[in-house]
């Protein structure tokens, strides 16, 4: 078996990115930027009992060469992946997302990734979350800091972890210290084999688009402008459902997911 090699080119012209002449702030908006408006947040393999692996063979096979999406921890290891090999200093944080779209919980640990690169000055990235910001977050920046996809504010904690907010809502928490890929393969098994996580039985797509991102959640498309919802509508048929789904997303089902029955989107 020949040893996998990590193609950055393949990877850059899946996201429609060119290879930055610098590594600064500039050229990590654009790659985020370029790699959230190109690789959809999607939930298909949890649905239909595909294991999804965070490993980079089958992660770059997946995300690259058969150009589909993936969960948090997939899209934000491929994304860290790709800095590294373009020299940018990255570390993986385990995270807990707090808020679900449409009220408060509490996921379990390391169910949620976030990079933190350092730079002039450190940032938190996310290209994995559909509340994510646009842009990277300063994690030493006091306040608001604004972005198109709303208002966003970085927190730390009494017990050093830092805390997401959005809009005023809390995402997610976040440890700071680094970790490694596979600090985050058992909450990857639960996400997958638990009969509790809800990820088994209800689908999840979100996509960034120019003006926003559009998002669904089972049978129900939610489109989004400037952070505020502008359209929502329930696709009860099955063509349409197949149809819209491989416009928006780029991927191609052979049918609709057994899904529990939804009315309101995320």
């Amino acid at each position: 078996m020949s040893e996998f090699t990590f193609d950055v080119d393949a990877y850059l012209a899946r996201i429609g990115a060119e290879r930055p002449e610098r590594n600064d702030h500039e050229a990590l908006c654009h790659l985020m930027e370029r790699h959230m408006l190109s690789v959809p947040f999607e939930t298909v393999d949890l649905v239909t009992r595909e294991f999804p692996s965070v490993r980079d063979e089958p992660l770059f096979d997946k995300l690259v060469t058969r150009r589909r999406g993936g969960g948090c921890g997939e899209l934000n290891t491929g994304f860290a992946l790709l800095l590294r090999h373009l020299g940018f200093p990255v570390t993986m944080l385990g995270a807990r997302i707090l808020h679900n779209g449409r009220q408060p919980f509490k996921g379990q640990y390391h169910g949620h990734m976030v990079l933190r690169v350092e730079l002039e000055e450190p940032y938190l990235v996310d290209v994995g979350f559909r509340w994510a910001s646009r842009r990277p977050l300063r994690l030493r920046e006091p306040g608001v800091q604004a972005d198109r996809h709303g208002a966003y504010e970085i927190r730390h904690t009494a017990d050093a972890d830092v805390e997401m907010y959005h809009d005023g809502v809390l995402r997610w928490r976040a440890e700071i210290h680094p970790r490694e890929v596979e600090d985050f393969d058992a909450a990857l098994w639960y996400l997958w084999s638990s009969p509790g996580a809800p990820a088994t039985t209800q689908l999840w797509a979100s996509i960034v688009t120019e003006k926003g991102r559009v998002s669904l959640f089972n049978r129900v498309l939610t489109a989004y402008e400037g952070g505020v919802r502008t359209s929502s509508r329930v696709l009860d048929d099955d063509t349409e459902f197949l149809t819209t789904f491989e416009e928006l997303y780029g991927i191609r089902l052979d049918s609709v997911p057994d899904l529990p029955v939804t009315t309101e989107g995320v």
